[in-house]
């Protein structure tokens, strides 16, 4: 920069001439245009003027990978204790971690189960084969029935955003009570379409789901309503999904779905993200649930959240 400052060469061309002989390694155009207009000031030295601070000295290779094999080693470690681990200032890990390493932390996500090579495996094989029929028309997304079982309490709690509450100064914070052990709840069978409910039933206290009653109580009142629904085809080309729970894959169930002509679609074990009653429909009953005090009024404020969705929420999440 000094030698061709003094033979007059303009600020952009110097910095054009590094950027090709040393590419990212080359300084910005703007530390060029300081030099060349210190040098034709009458300045000698190429070194750096001494400053006050502490030299930014620690953001070398090194110490980047020092910091990018505690990382790899634990992805949890807190900026803490890679201070703790390298000596380095909370400044300087920050700026490695997310300037040099480009990471960030997110908060890890629930899976219900950690499956194994061949149930990820599975999992891929089934997907693909059930899309695959989507795709090639063998199967329509209004002809399937899914549904599943779930526990709905009987008083609600709320989520922590939706327990947040403004105070005063020095007043203490609100509190939420912890739901008892033994806290009333009614168990749900549910069945829905595309174009919304087909089934919602409560089952009684004390009763056991078992492939009879899961025949008897869900299974049949289902078909019946499929019957009534289309009278012309009844069940026929109808698609059941539900997980792999026993009463669900039990042979007896699999012997009366097929001789009601329903196609049984196949589901990847231990995948709840993949059913939409786990996925989305729960969840959204229950936070949109107001205290009931019994059995039946939660039925009819299960039943009527349902149908007030519209008919596009439900074609949106099969979709």
């Amino acid at each position: 920069i000094k030698t061709r400052a003094e033979l007059n060469i303009p600020p952009s061309v110097i910095h054009d001439e590094l950027s090709s002989a040393y590419d990212d390694q080359a300084p910005s155009l703007r530390t060029v245009q300081r030099w060349c207009k210190s040098f034709r000031e009458g300045r000698e030295e190429i070194e750096d003027e001494i400053r006050s601070g502490r030299p930014i000295t620690e953001t070398t290779d090194e110490n980047i990978e020092e910091v990018r094999l505690l990382i790899d080693d634990d992805p949890y470690i807190t900026i803490e204790e890679v201070q703790e681990e390298t000596d380095l200032t909370y400044g300087t890990v920050q700026r490695i971690i997310s300037e040099h390493l480009k990471l960030r932390k997110l908060t890890a996500r629930y899976v219900p189960k950690d499956l194994n090579d061949f149930q990820r495996a599975e999992r891929v094989r089934i997907c693909k084969e059930n899309l695959a029929k989507f795709q090639k028309g063998t199967w329509r997304l209004c002809d399937v029935i899914t549904g599943d079982e779930s526990w709905f309490y009987h008083q609600q709690l709320r989520r922590k955003s939706s327990n947040a509450a403004w105070v005063a100064r020095g007043d203490p914070p609100p509190t939420v009570t912890r739901r008892r052990k033994f806290a009333p709840k009614t168990l749900f069978s549910i069945f829905f379409k595309s174009n919304g409910p087909v089934l919602i039933h409560h089952i009684p206290k004390g009763q056991t789901v078992n492939r009879h009653y899961y025949m008897n109580n869900c299974l049949q009142p289902l078909v019946d309503e499929m019957k009534c629904q289309r009278p012309l085809c009844g069940t026929r080309g109808i698609i059941i999904h539900h997980d792999n729970g026993s009463p669900h894959v039990h042979t007896d169930v699999i012997n009366y779905l097929e001789s009601q002509g329903i196609i049984i679609m196949p589901h990847p074990p231990y995948s709840l993200d993949l059913a939409p009653c786990d996925f989305w429909l729960f969840d959204l009953i229950k936070e949109n649930l107001n205290d009931q005090n019994n059995s039946e009024a939660l039925h009819s404020a299960v039943t009527e959240f349902m149908n007030s969705l519209s008919k596009e929420e439900y074609k949106k999440n099969f979709r």
